[in-house]
């Protein structure tokens, strides 16, 4: 399987976890990106940690290493539309998880996620890793 993908928060997290599943899916996928709001996920998962400096230097790495998409105007529209289609689904998903689908759905990404919420986004093609 490859493809070009955007990876949520759990999906970085099972790859620090070395989880096979994750690091074969990754080593198949033809381009991998990583949102801006993720970092701000882990960056947060690492100051409240017990090894808050290991963690942030990982987190630094990784970062480095990856490209990182950050959020502009046109992912401003994206996040509306998404939220809004939502509100009328009667269907709301945490806030952050909108701008990633924003993201995804501005730079046509599959999206990697294990939060089934995600397929409640209209026009969204998100893979469970």
């Amino acid at each position: 399987m490859s493809g070009r993908y955007l990876l949520d928060t759990n999906i970085v997290i099972a790859l620090f976890a070395n989880e096979t599943a994750v690091t074969e899916r990754l080593r198949e996928a033809e381009e991998v990106f990583v949102p801006s709001v993720v970092l701000g996920e882990l960056y947060y998962g690492a100051r409240k940690s017990r090894r808050v400096e290991k963690n942030m230097a990982r987190i630094d790495e990784f970062a480095a290493r990856n490209v990182v998409l950050s959020c502009h105007t046109e992912t401003a529209r994206r996040y509306g539309e998404v939220k809004n289609g939502l509100r009328q689904k009667g269907y709301p998903i945490p806030e952050n998880d909108i701008w990633v689908a924003a993201i995804a759905l501005q730079n046509d990404l599959i999206l990697a996620s294990r939060d089934v919420h995600f397929v409640k986004v209209e026009g969204l093609n998100v893979e469970e890793w």
